[in-house]
């Protein structure tokens, strides 16, 4: 599948369809290796000094944050990665309209969170976790509802927003700021609520660094066991190992219409895109070549938000294992999926306990007692390390794992 490139002059907006950007987990983690993993490798210290200082950062942990967090000491550096489909740059620039048909995300007014992952690494060393959430899990989002956690991050922002405005502030790109904070905070708390797990450290991509990050890194080997076609996503992809970049790639990780479980499957598609991301991110093909390395530095200093103090090196080590198999990639527990709240909606319904006592028995711990586990849900990725059963290993092609 080809992509047309991309161009930045302005644009009238079409009327395209709304298609909502399920965002994944890839385009965040390669954006933040992008450049860190270049001195892991002995190479660009300047290149790596220059991402470091335009980098954005945001006060995510704020004084609320930190009142409510649960307690510091679980055993783990614990990362809140995130991918978000705001429709600017890292820096607040509003992007071009031509570009966001190529992103298909033209028609879209919200801003979702569809990729969600705590990055757990044991302080002691040890087998770290990537976990992810779907984005459909049903949650209580601090000052405003019961909803799918997707969204917290963008309701909150939009009723900060209009808060500060009514309180008279006009700078548009003041109540950005504050704005995209409190809505990064109110995500952190809900994970804080969902897994009892205090988070150090926060990050996120945007999707239009994702789309300039694959393309810096020449695309991602992917392998499907059947071919897909879908209109929603954009996706249409013959069987077997082929390589994605760009839009393609926003595609391929996006899809959930015709898979068998849904929103579920579109996490294991970016979970092996991921692993397969990172083997071409840290090859010597992609690390010594000049001009892949100044298209990295670009997408990672247009992409990438984090919280300060973030180590990007330290981080970067902690992705180059996932390779190795150091960090295993695993999706929470849920209760069911399908289910329909008081409005109607579709969400994915969680056991907080469960969820709870899944993520600290990863790390060899237990819950606290009052969160001991309600009876055993409906098992998918989620399951706890002693109680996974034995399943049918994927097929792998070439180096390459292949998935629905």
């Amino acid at each position: 599948m080809s992509d047309e490139e991309i161009s930045h002059a302005p644009d009238r907006k079409s009327k395209g369809r709304v298609a909502r950007a399920a965002w994944m987990t890839g385009r965040v983690l390669v954006a933040l290796a992008s450049a860190a993993s270049l001195v892991a490798a002995g190479m660009a210290r300047d290149t790596v000094q220059t991402v470091r200082e335009n980098v954005p950062t945001s006060d995510v942990f704020t004084e609320e944050v930190e009142r409510t967090a649960p307690p510091a000491d679980d055993g783990a550096d614990d990362y809140l990665i995130i991918g978000s489909d705001t429709r600017t740059d890292a820096k607040g620039n509003p992007l071009p309209e031509k570009v966001l048909r190529q992103l298909r995300t033209e028609a879209s007014d919200g801003l979702n969170t569809d990729t969600i992952i705590l990055l757990r690494i044991p302080k002691g060393g040890g087998k770290g976790y990537a976990i992810s959430f779907p984005r459909d899990t049903y949650v209580s989002i601090p000052g405003y509802q019961d909803d799918k956690i997707n969204s917290a991050y963008g309701v909150i922002k939009y009723r900060t927003a209009q808060k500060l405005r009514a309180e008279g502030k006009t700078d548009r790109a003041e109540v950005d700021r504050l704005s995209s904070t409190a809505g990064r905070s109110a995500l952190t708390q809900v994970v804080h609520d969902l897994t009892g797990v205090r988070v150090d450290h926060f990050a996120e991509v945007n999707l239009y660094g994702f789309y300039l990050l694959t393309e810096a890194i020449g695309g991602v080997r992917v392998c499907l066991n059947h071919a897909t076609s879908d209109p929603n996503s954009g996706a249409n992809f013959r069987k077997g190992v082929q390589k994605v970049s760009g839009g393609s790639a926003l595609a391929f990780v996006r899809q959930r219409d015709g898979l068998p479980r849904g929103d579920l499957d579109r996490i294991v598609r970016q979970q092996a895109f991921l692993g397969s991301a990172m083997q071409q991110l840290l090859s010597a093909g992609t690390l010594t070549d000049q001009g892949r390395l100044s298209a990295l530095t670009d997408a990672a200093s247009k992409s990438i938000v984090v919280s300060p103090g973030l180590d990007i090196l330290q981080l970067a080590r902690h992705l180059g294992s996932m390779s190795s198999g150091a960090v295993e990639f695993v999706t929470i527990p849920v209760v069911a999926v399908g289910a329909r709240n008081e409005r109607g909606q579709s969400i994915i319904t969680v056991d907080v306990p469960q969820v709870r006592q899944f993520v600290a028995q990863l790390l060899g711990r237990q819950a606290p007692p009052r969160f001991a586990a309600a009876p055993r849900p409906l098992v998918l990725d989620g399951a706890l390390p002693r109680q996974r059963p034995a399943q049918q290993q994927p097929t792998i092609i070439d180096g390459v794992r292949c998935v629905d």
